[in-house]
């Protein structure tokens, strides 16, 4: 995914990775990681919290160790957005709408570790690390190690490589 980053910007000189709350921070630490590795630049990482932006606010839980922290102006920038998977796209609608509040980026490009399908808005990521078919009524659950995919009443149980 790292190398696609590169070679769709040309380079690194204007890019920002934002990692989104919860599971998508500890991707985007890793994908700046990778880029810097790759590249040899060093690229802003920032993370971003969408619970006030969403269109079910008040019916999700609001995590106080979930911060927004963009280190940045993002004006002219080029922010690869960051999420572990991408379901319906409201979370990402969130983000977009969030986003605006810190700058206005050149482009936002979107990045997810699973794509799974399912979608209930016109959202499609620019990189993704694996598409995944699941029901409705599967869980997905990302990690820096391994992509887990199990019932919701029981919990995450078959590993996915």
């Amino acid at each position: 995914m790292a190398h696609e980053v590169i070679e769709r910007n040309s380079g690194l000189d204007h890019v920002v990775v934002v990692g989104l709350q919860t599971g998508g921070v500890p991707l985007a630490g890793a994908l700046a990681d990778a880029l810097q590795s790759i590249d040899g630049t060093a690229v802003p990482v920032g993370t971003l919290d969408v619970a006030f932006h969403r269109d079910d606010f008040g019916l999700r839980p609001i995590m106080p160790e979930a911060v927004t922290d963009i280190p940045v102006d993002l004006t002219d920038r080029v922010v690869v957005l960051v999420d572990d998977v991408l379901f319906t796209g409201r979370t990402v609608r969130a983000a977009l709408d969030a986003l605006g509040s810190y700058g206005r980026p050149r482009a936002i490009q979107l990045a997810v570790m699973v794509d799974r399908g399912h979608r209930e808005l016109p959202i499609r990521p620019d990189f993704v690390g694996k598409n995944l078919p699941t029901r409705r009524d599967e869980v997905v659950e990302v990690t820096l190690d391994a992509v887990r995919l199990g019932e919701y009443e029981d919990a995450a149980d078959e590993v996915v490589r």
